[in-house]
């Protein structure tokens, strides 16, 4: 068994962080196996070079190696290019093709960014892992294949099996060893390092002095997070490699290439909105408004009620006193200075009086222009409702099974409301 720093040397892996080392390790020792190994860690950390120490360094190294990159392969083709097609199987399908896993028969396939491959293609996958099993595109043939799979993510797993887009019983197989890789800013040794190795590349490249960094511009490089990680780290050392006719970079040249940091504020994290109480189009919002309605509409037929039954307002309004909050809610504060009478004038039946017509003729005035006001508020609700009923209706050909299933409500509702509305 090859020591770790042999394996670094015959890799080019730079660094000295025992995260890294314990990554290397955990490689050595899986190599001779055949479970499958599923490398984490953000992008640009390098866990493309994992899957290599492990395939050349297991009894399959003599075998193919294929690098499949999940997320380049549109949604629409990866099954045949991970299992093959027969010929005629789908448009363009001209001749039979055999995919990756039958090139890669006896040896190590490589799902880099595992996490993004659909859900139909995650059920296949799922079968190899378990019996080394596929099927063709097209073919009803079952076919076998020995290969050892190797993945790499940077997606949160758990996350996207909570979401519904990662199979937990294929996390499971896939990750019978898992690798971590620590990202850069979490190495803060190996950051010169690395940047020296690709300043040297690069100056052998491009055929000139190699650069070099002030004390200073060290401590603003190993200060940076690096979001890009190693990548990224290459990606600077080339820029100011090429661009600086200068040698020797102190930090105020540095800083002109790295990314902008923002501040350390804490940032608000916005929290998962209640599921049940939001709405995705406009007549869930209605008819929750109508609900409302109904509920508000029901406190006062029993407020009204209880005036009918009862004439001493006082006791009336102290036993309900939470309902009449709920109904008015601040309006309250609007009738402080009133008494009780004008409070609930609203709510008072108008008493019939034959004796005095003018008095029952003031009385029923008040009564009807509180109505106009209701009628006024509910007005676009209304035409609102009747369009939604009218539109289903038509939908549906008439039928009003179908088209109150549509608008939420029973059909003995939707019998009552199109008698209500003559439709």
């Amino acid at each position: 068994m090859e020591s770790t720093q042999a394996v670094k040397q015959r890799f080019e892996i730079i660094g000295n962080d025992p995260g890294l080392n314990r990554a290397i390790e955990k490689s050595i020792r899986v190599a001779p196996t055949d479970i499958s190994v599923l490398v984490t860690g953000e992008s640009g950390v390098g866990k493309e070079s994992l899957p290599k120490i492990i395939h050349s360094l297991s009894h399959r190294k003599h075998a193919k190696y294929i690098a499949v990159n999940c997320g380049a392969i549109p949604e629409g083709t990866i099954d045949s290019e991970l299992f093959g097609h027969e010929k005629g199987a789908f448009t363009g399908a001209t001749q039979a093709r055999n995919g990756y896993f039958q090139e890669a028969d006896g040896g190590t396939i490589f799902l880099d960014e595992v996490g993004e491959l659909p859900l139909t293609t995650q059920v296949r996958l799922l079968r190899v892992l378990e019996n080394g099993e596929y099927i063709k595109v097209g073919s009803s043939a079952v076919q076998k294949t020995n290969v050892r799979i190797v993945a790499a993510t940077n997606v949160a797993m758990h996350d996207a099996i909570k979401k519904g887009k990662f199979r937990e019983d294929l996390y499971y197989r896939l990750s019978t060893v898992e690798i971590m890789l620590p990202p850069l800013r979490d190495r803060k040794n190996d950051i010169h390092l690395l940047f020296r190795k690709f300043a040297s590349d690069f100056a052998l490249k491009y055929k000139m002095p190699t650069i070099r960094l002030t004390d200073d511009a060290v401590k603003l490089l190993l200060n940076c997070r690096w979001p890009g990680n190693i990548r990224q780290l290459k990606n600077v050392t080339e820029q100011i490699s090429v661009l600086e006719t200068e040698r020797e970079v102190d930090a105020h040249i540095l800083n002109h290439y790295l990314p902008k940091q923002g501040s350390n504020l804490p940032s608000v994290i916005q929290e998962e909105k209640d599921q049940k109480n939001s709405f995705k189009n406009e007549r869930e919002i209605l008819y929750k408004v109508l609900f409302d309605m109904k509920s508000d509409l029901n406190d006062l037929k029993k407020l009204t009620m209880e005036l009918m039954e009862k004439d001493n307002n006082a006791h009336v309004k102290k036993e309900n006193e939470s309902l009449i909050n709920k109904i008015y809610g601040d309006e309250k504060d609007d009738y402080e200075d009133t008494s009780v009478e004008d409070q609930l004038e609203i709510l008072q039946i108008p008493e019939s009086n034959s004796a005095n017509p003018k008095n029952q003729e003031e009385k029923i005035d008040k009564y009807d222009f509180a109505e106009e006001v209701e009628e006024e508020e509910t007005l676009s609700l209304h035409d609102k409702e009747v369009e939604l009923i009218t539109k289903s209706l038509e939908r549906h050909g008439g039928k009003r099974k179908p088209a109150a299933d549509e608008l939420g409500i029973s059909e003995r509702t939707l019998y009552r409301k199109i008698k209500q509305y003559d439709l």
